[in-house]
């Protein structure tokens, strides 16, 4: 008979059929570098790669990937013993073990999980197994079976029949794959049918204290959205009765390689975990791994936040010239221990040895053609060429074999999963080539087997077809917050080291181009806009990331972070070559008075992404019009808005591509949609139409972080808040759920369901009279409807009827717009 009360040293949860298995004993990954003969690749950028159809399937592979599926496809996985140390992996919501992360070169990657299922009686059972690449399923010690597809992120399954005894079955699953770049490392096993079961997973503690823990964890939520003063800490609605040992590690995003240790102890029921001051903390967009532990048990979970130094910081100098300067010694002082913040260094004049440890942190990621090395070696060539005589003998010596050994482009043989298709990587490999070329005209690349100037000939070339494009196309991953500072990075560098004047030229025309999009795009200084490419540490990073450090300079509003790609050479152009920003751009970003201004323009070949985007002193919303609508997505954001003047009063929308929090996915919880919805926005009004596909989340969602608005009020069906003179109210066709517990408490806003519906309405305060109670009362009864032939109307009391056609078109105040007439260029219209 099944036991009817928990017992001590078990986790026990209910497996009803069609249910996954969520609680298992997780080794360590097993790694080893997976190594090809050199060889070369045919191929060049693709402009549309992200444009995915099935799954978010993307379809380059790399000689490792087909090296690896030519010997394991199709066979039976290759076992590696268990490493240690292992770990309990609960679920909170995911369905999956997921192990996802990046790998800079390919990796050969396995795992152990171990569980057990107890069955009230002996009989078949039937599991499903989904993974990536491939899987062993064992159950009480005999191989049931095994799965080997090994498609790069692409999700297969496969169903097995198997005997159960009743009460405890042991289950073990190994996985392994190839991760290469950003890879999806998890598997799911689903209990599809059999016998009436729990999970029961042992632990070395009572298990009442394991459970306990396990809710500490699943409840609790740092108390404030963001951090820019006070005291960082976490409020833990359910407590425990033990003391708890708490270890928890701080880190930057996947590029940042050091983290920061913090441990304390939590008293039995105590509701507050304090982890420290701002003060203790980098300024950056912070990940926070929280174990803990008690009886034997440690458990853990991944949170996130910002945490941006603004006090410190101050109030930006007057003069431009004020603003470099502190900018410059900023990266210098603050900036990660890399290349990067070794220019900044350089061009202060600092040639120490804290400049030259910086150097030597990014050089093995360039020696060993490690992804993203392109991001380190355009700076470490900027400082190279320009400032070489403050850089050592040895140190200079190992720039320039590093440099002489790099691989360039696909052409070249190489074996690495350097990202050579992107626009913005494309752009940097190019310009390594080009300057690296012409630096060291006469000596040998070795694996182009050119001399230098050959190099450099290549690389110009290269160089001018992609200055084709862009100034046809502009960026293909449009208007992201992550990808104006990469394109940026070559572009700088360009316009201050290019032997060629057409390039220098052009290079400056793009560089004030990007500012120019990224001014009409922002809200005094924060872009705030659909974007091709997010992240969660880009959508939620308003003061730390990159633009905002741009926009302090060029503009006088806006905060340091710890992340930079182009910042030290930006500051070197306006410094040192003469690049000027026009004022107009100061204007547009920072827009004031009673002003309103509509930019509509596209970008990305072929003009696939048309953006819409409206803003007043005190609102600015952007969104994507008749973009892929109903497809799978990416790592797409279709709108963002933000009212008044404090860059945390944000709300965007999505559907999340995966549940689990703080994930890899593309997309993942916040960052792209799994599916892509119907968006229409005209001024301040949007509405969005989502309809999900089969195995996708059952709901979409909006982050809607209450403690950064002066005031919130909501119902059932709406939420409202106002931010300074800005308000904003957000209503659904299903009930509006916020979420209360867990990383995103009083920062999320669900809608359950295949089919869910936003509508969103901004305003300032003087177009309505009153306060926030006043604009609800204007705006709550505004509603959608859908017509027979799928267009969409609106009444709007300021514009009248407003209708959305499903070809994206846009007739209201007698004014009718057309996203197939939207140019590169665009079009900004200003109403009083």
């Amino acid at each position: 008979m099944m036991a009817q009360q928990p017992k001590n040293g078990a986790m026990r949860r209910p497996l009803p059929n069609g249910t996954p298995v969520c609680y298992w004993h997780v080794s360590a990954i097993a790694q080893e570098e997976y190594n090809v003969p050199d060889a070369t690749m045919s191929g060049h950028m693709d402009a549309q790669f992200f444009l995915t159809k099935e799954k978010n399937f993307i379809p380059h592979e790399y000689p490792c990937r087909t090296q690896f599926v030519s010997e394991r496809r199709g066979k039976r996985p290759l076992i590696v013993e268990k490493q240690r140390p292992g770990r309990i992996w609960t679920p909170f919501g995911s369905p999956r073990v997921d192990l996802s992360g990046f790998w800079f070169r390919a990796t050969a990657v396995s795992a152990w999980a171990e569980t057990r299922i107890e069955a009230k009686t002996a009989g078949t059972a039937t599991l499903k197994l989904s993974c990536c690449g491939g899987a062993i399923l064992f159950v009480n010690g005999e191989e049931a079976g095994f799965m080997s597809v090994y498609q790069r992120n692409f999700e297969t399954d496969q169903a097995f029949e198997v005997e159960l005894k009743a009460g405890l079955n042991e289950i073990a699953v190994f996985f392994d794959d190839l991760a290469e770049r950003d890879a999806r490392y998890f598997f799911e096993l689903d209990y599809c049918d059999g016998p009436e079961a729990v999970v029961s997973l042992d632990v070395p503690c009572e298990s009442g204290l394991a459970d306990e823990i396990e809710s500490m964890l699943e409840t609790m939520h740092f108390e404030q959205p963001a951090y820019s003063s006070g005291t960082v800490a976490f409020h833990c609605p359910q407590t425990v009765s033990r003391d708890l040992d708490v270890e928890i590690l701080v880190a930057g995003d996947f590029l940042a390689e050091e983290h920061d240790t913090f441990t304390t102890r939590l008293p039995a029921g105590s509701e507050r975990l304090v982890v420290g001051d701002v003060s203790s903390f980098h300024s950056d967009f912070r990940h926070f791994e929280v174990r803990l532990s008690a009886g034997g048990l440690t458990l853990s979970r991944p949170f996130t936040v910002e945490i941006a130094r603004c006090e410190d910081q101050g109030a930006p100098p007057e003069s431009l010239d004020g603003r470099i300067d502190e900018a410059l010694r900023h990266v210098a002082e603050n900036g990660y221990a890399d290349a990067i913040s070794a220019l900044a260094r350089l061009g202060l004049g600092l040639g120490d040895a804290e400049t030259e440890a910086m150097i030597e942190a990014s050089l093995p990621k360039i020696e060993n053609c490690h992804d993203c090395a392109d991001f380190h070696l355009v700076p470490l060539l900027f400082g190279r060429i320009r400032y070489g005589d403050l850089i050592s003998e040895a140190i200079r010596a190992r720039i320039d074999a590093a440099t002489l050994n790099f691989r360039y482009w696909l052409d070249e043989p190489g074996n690495d999963v350097q990202w050579y298709y992107s626009e913005n990587h494309a752009l940097l490999f190019h310009t390594a080539a080009y300057l690296a070329g012409h630096f060291h005209a006469d000596k040998m690349f070795v694996r182009a087997n050119v001399t230098g100037a050959e190099q450099s000939e290549r690389g110009a070339a290269r160089l001018r077809d992609w200055f084709d494009h862009f100034e046809k196309w502009e960026m293909a991953e449009f208007n992201s917050v992550p990808y104006f500072p990469i394109d940026l990075k070559g572009l700088t560098t360009l316009y201050a080291l290019a032997h060629d004047e057409d390039i220098r030229e052009r290079a400056g025309k793009a560089i004030l181009r990007l500012i120019s999009v990224v001014a009409a795009s922002a809200h005094h200084g924060t872009l705030t806009a659909a974007q091709g490419r997010s992240y969660e540490h880009t959508l939620m990073a308003a003061r730390t990331s990159e633009l905002s450090a741009m926009a302090r300079v060029l503009w006088g509003l806006g905060n340091y972070g710890r992340t930079f790609q182009t910042l030290p050479q930006f500051l070197l152009c306006l410094r040192d070559f003469g690049l000027s920003i026009p004022e107009s751009d100061r204007d547009k970003a920072r827009l004031a008075g009673g002003a309103h201004q509509e930019w509509t323009f596209s970008q990305g070949e072929n003009r696939f992404a048309h953006l819409y985007h409206y803003k007043t002193a005190e609102t600015a919303m952007g969104s994507l019009a008749r973009y892929r609508w109903g497809e799978w997505g990416y790592q797409e954001t279709v709108l963002q808005l933000r009212i008044g003047r404090n860059p945390d009063a944000q709300i965007w929308v999505n559907h999340p591509g995966e549940v689990i929090h703080c994930g890899f996915g593309r997309p993942s919880y916040w960052g792209g949609c799994g599916a892509l919805p119907r968006v229409h926005q005209y001024r301040n009004l949007a509405v969005v139409l989502f309809e999900t596909h089969e195995g996708q989340p059952d709901f979409s969602h909006i982050w809607f972080p209450a403690r950064a608005f002066d005031e919130t009020v909501a119902a059932p069906s709406l939420a409202c808040a106002r931010s300074g003179d800005g308000f904003v109210m957000v209503s659904g066709t299903a009930p509006l759920e916020p979420i209360e517990n867990g990383p995103t408490a009083g920062m999320e806003i669900r809608q359950t369901g295949r089919r869910t519906a936003w509508l969103f309405r901004l305003a300032e305060s003087g177009e309505v009279e009153g306060g926030l109670a006043d604009f609800r009362q204007r705006f709550e009864a505004l509603a959608y409807a859908l017509a027979e032939d799928g267009t969409i109307t609106v009444d709007d009391p300021d514009y009248g009827a407003v209708a959305f056609g499903t070809d994206g078109t846009i007739a209201a105040e007698g004014r009718s717009l057309n996203p197939a007439d939207w140019t590169i260029e665009g079009t900004i219209r200003s109403f009083d």
